[in-house]
């Protein structure tokens, strides 16, 4: 530990408490790798605020010190955004104990939440007042609020309400001199120049602390029907979005999964059974809503018009409607633990990609494929929102290969070919997920000289001691950094 580190903790006591300041390295260790156990750091000390003043006090004494921060939540991101440098240069930001939902409007449809908030903790509390903040994902029991927004985050209901960019209203923030900035009014109208708010969100901790932010509202559901379709490749797969668009506006949710990627599912998470009695190759799973307690027509009707005649014309082969919410909650537990699955089985590089609707069909299949020509032994596929041209595209390592030196060796290499598909296609390589230090480089690679130019402009302006998340979405050149 440092001398400037050792001051700064002595004076965080002193400001905010013993609470505030965690260096028992037992307590620290499980926070010092990401969720995938891909990136592993070090801390001397865990800094948690539970106020908004707290965080703007830790920010405006590391800021004197000029120690660095790394801004934490449920650590559930899949980038290595909020694992500290393993040089142990840097105090992780907590901000678990910020946990306070502040206001629930069903009349405004709003809630005010502070960034600890467990985003299935707002979903409660939401859902007591008749209303449901509408993004969910596998991490729903640990991602918490201010991670996020700090990230972006979608999940499967961004065909309709889109990613978290598109739920925030307002944000506070404490910026990296320990200033606050207040945007928590959700204002419908607002043209003083650039938006911070949205600035903010996405920026993945590097241009300061989200604290809390005032998040949009939808009526809760009244009912649902999920249905388990198969059918024949990615292109019937968006045909029949296309088709179940045309015929409703109550399609929620439609994520693709290919059927080995269900195998992997069903063999490493107990308790779930392949929703179709017929084999298929590809799987989708559709998701019909109503808040409407008068609808004339129930969601599962919905589904039941819609797919029938898919069914008699030969663009869907099977299908199922779920016929109880527990059936429908089976259903949406393969999705979540897709995750989970994949890595009980091994090591992959995983790519969250997104390329235009239209041309993802082709993508997910050839790609897989080019894939698996180029690299021998290894097993490509894609999962995921194919309705708004992202899915999660993997490349799992040939049986038996050392996991660490696979990761050195082989998967920077399978990286660097995957992204240069998804940009030959026009895409991106990273959909929702974020940059953090896994995408560090090949953003850098990637990119125009003009956007790189622009980040580095924006961080610099904000942060010009580079303390905010080092080493994370955008690197200062060290002439940029200011002395």
């Amino acid at each position: 530990m440092t001398p400037a580190i050792a001051s700064l903790l002595d004076s965080v006591r002193s400001a905010l408490g013993p609470k505030a300041v965690i260096t028992d390295p037992a307590e620290i260790a499980p926070w010092l790798s990401d969720w995938r156990g891909r990136y592993h750091g070090d801390a001397p000390a865990i800094l948690a605020p539970d106020s908004r003043d707290g965080v703007a006090t830790i920010l405006a004494l590391a800021h004197a010190a000029r120690v660095p921060l790394v801004p934490q939540g449920g650590n559930t991101g899949m980038v290595g955004g909020a694992t500290p440098p393993a040089d142990g240069s840097a105090l992780i930001l907590s901000l678990r104990r910020m946990n306070r939902i502040r206001s629930v409007s069903a009349a405004d449809g709003l809630a005010i939440a502070e960034a600890g908030v467990i985003l299935a903790t707002l979903h409660e509390a939401a859902e007591a007042e008749g209303m449901r903040f509408p993004l969910t994902l596998g991490a729903y029991g640990s991602a918490t609020i201010g991670g996020l927004c700090s990230t972006n985050a979608g999940g499967t209901q961004v065909l309709r309400f889109g990613t978290m960019r598109s739920l925030v209203a307002g944000v506070e923030a404490v910026l990296p001199d320990g200033s606050v900035h207040d945007g928590l009014a959700a204002l419908k109208k607002d043209n003083r120049g650039y938006d911070l708010n949205q600035l903010l969100v996405g920026a993945e901790g590097t241009l300061g602390i989200i604290t809390a932010a005032t998040l949009r509202l939808v009526p809760a559901v009244v009912a649902r029907a999920v249905a388990w379709v198969g059918l024949a490749d990615p292109e019937a797969a968006l045909a029949l979005l296309r088709r179940l668009e045309s015929g409703t506006d109550s399609i929620e949710s439609f994520e693709i999964i290919p059927d080995e990627t269900l195998a992997l599912v069903l063999k490493h998470v107990p308790g779930l059974r392949a929703p179709l009695d017929s084999a298929q190759k590809w799987h989708v799973l559709v998701e019909s809503v109503t808040d409407d307690p008068a609808a004339a027509e129930s969601p599962a009707a919905v589904l039941e018009r819609l797919l029938a005649p898919a069914i008699a014309d030969g663009l869907v082969a099977d299908a199922v409607i779920s016929a109880s919410e527990a059936q429908a909650e089976s259903f949406w537990r393969i999705r979540h633990s897709i995750s989970e699955a994949e890595r009980a089985d091994g090591p992959a590089m995983q790519h969250d990609i997104s390329v235009p609707v239209a041309a993802m069909p082709r993508f997910m299949v050839e790609g897989a494929a080019a894939c698996e020509a180029r690299f021998p032994g290894t097993r490509a596929s894609g999962f995921g929102h194919l309705g708004d041209g992202n899915v999660h595209f993997h490349v799992r390592a040939p049986r038996g290969v050392e996991p660490t030196r696979w990761y050195a060796e082989e998967g920077p290499v399978i990286t660097r070919f995957v992204n240069d598909l998804v940009v030959a296609s026009g895409g991106s390589i990273s959909a929702e997920h974020g940059i953090g230090q896994m995408k560090l480089a090949e953003l850098e690679r990637l990119s125009s000289p003009a956007r790189m130019a622009a980040l580095r402009a924006i961080k610099a302006a904000f942060d010009p001691h580079a303390l905010m998340n080092p080493g994370k979405l955008v690197a200062l050149a060290p002439s940029a950094a200011a002395p």
